[in-house]
């Protein structure tokens, strides 16, 4: 074998190795973007449900952290629309200061109730810090009704003194006096609860009855619509919260359904119990945090509403129409009752003829086709 043929065949190893080399870097370079690629699908993946902090630690999605899916038709739905849940809130009797007679009827009422129910219930305590801006203001809105009624009364007063009318003079002034006594005591009662709330925290206890409903009670299938399925609930939900707040009622408590703003309210105050006097949630209502969702026409509204502009314009130019065209049939109808009543003229000169002579008959005939007839007017 000659120098010849041996290059050629290191040669050909030499390219065989160089090719090999090529496609193993390819090959490796696929499978690490495939890597990547992998690993930021599984990422995408879990990013709902697990997250990671600095620590390196798991930290659960708060969708999962909140044991409830939605607030809607004044109902908690839970667990994908298979738990449904309506609140109560019941307010205190006063117990220690009642008689003995009346503890007893509260108690037997208590025991009524107990025994008339026919479905599982729950009683939530919450306490929460009493919301003083809203009493303030309420307090300070009266006063400032008040404080315009005096006005009133003083311009009343001023008129009774110019008409001298002294008897009307005294009742006013002595309803000014009772005005301004009850002006000084809502005053008086304004200050002090603003001081009071910036003295101290006033706490308020309320009670809750929670009624649940399941899914599965009410016979749904699988091929019922969650619409059906909220209303199905719903009615059963609202149904049992009427027992039981007539049967509430016999030991004095009274009752009411909450509606969905109140339930929001109860659950934010559940879930930020440290934050909840700071940032309040009536706070975020006032503000108007939805109005970008709630104060927009829906394009049907709009289009329902500019149908209904132009049916009210049109049908004010018929019945506009109707009237000018009305006027012209009694133009009509007069002249032909102005016609009518010259030919009865007409017709008594002619029996009265022999009676006239020819100078009389032919000047009323003459007056009688020059006579203008008025109109006669509708009294009624």
């Amino acid at each position: 074998m000659n120098i010849v043929s041996v290059l050629q065949i290191i040669l050909a190893v030499l390219v065989f190795i160089i090719f090999g080399l090529i496609a193993a870097y390819f090959l490796v370079i696929y499978m690490n973007n495939k890597k990547e690629q992998e690993k930021e699908e599984e990422m995408m993946a879990n990013s709902n449900e697990v997250l990671k902090d600095f620590n390196g630690m798991p930290k659960e999605s708060i969708y999962k952290f909140m044991e409830f899916d939605e607030v809607k038709d004044n109902m908690i739905i839970r667990k994908n629309r298979t738990q449904y849940v309506m609140i109560l809130q019941c307010s205190g009797v006063n117990y220690d200061l009642m008689s003995e007679e009346e503890k007893i009827a509260v108690e037997e009422g208590f025991v009524q109730f107990l025994n008339t129910l026919r479905f599982p219930i729950q009683l939530y305590i919450q306490t929460r810090s009493l919301n003083l801006r809203d009493i303030v203001d309420e307090y300070k809105a009266k006063v400032s009704e008040m404080a315009q009624d005096i006005e009133k009364v003083n311009s009343r007063i001023q008129s009774a003194k110019e008409a001298r009318n002294e008897r009307l003079q005294q009742k006013l002034e002595f309803e000014k006096r009772r005005k301004e006594r009850v002006l000084d005591y809502g005053m008086d009662i304004a200050e002090y609860v603003a001081r009071m709330s910036l003295n101290k925290n006033v706490l308020q206890q309320r009670t809750y009855l929670i009624l649940s409903y399941y899914a599965s009670e009410s016979g749904a299938t699988s091929d019922t619509s969650p619409d059906d399925l909220d209303a199905i609930c719903f009615s059963e939900l609202y149904t049992r919260a009427q027992t039981a707040m007539r049967s509430l009622q016999a030991s004095e408590v009274s009752s009411k359904i909450l509606n969905s703003e109140e339930i929001a309210e109860l659950l934010y105050i559940a879930y930020n119990r440290d934050d909840s006097e700071i940032l309040q949630f009536s706070k975020a209502l006032d503000a108007q945090y939805d109005a970008l969702y709630s104060s927009g026409k829906d394009v049907l509204e709009k289009r329902q509403a500019k149908l209904d502009e132009e049916i009210n314009a049109a049908a004010i130019d018929l019945a506009t129409e109707s009237i000018v065209r009305a006027d012209k049939y009694k133009q009509i109808e007069e002249m032909k009752k102005e016609q009518k009543i010259k030919e009865r003229a007409n017709d008594l000169i002619d029996q009265y003829k022999d009676q006239l002579d020819n100078v009389t008959y032919e000047g009323a005939k003459q007056e009688v086709k020059k006579a203008t007839i008025q109109p006669t007017e509708n009294k009624n």
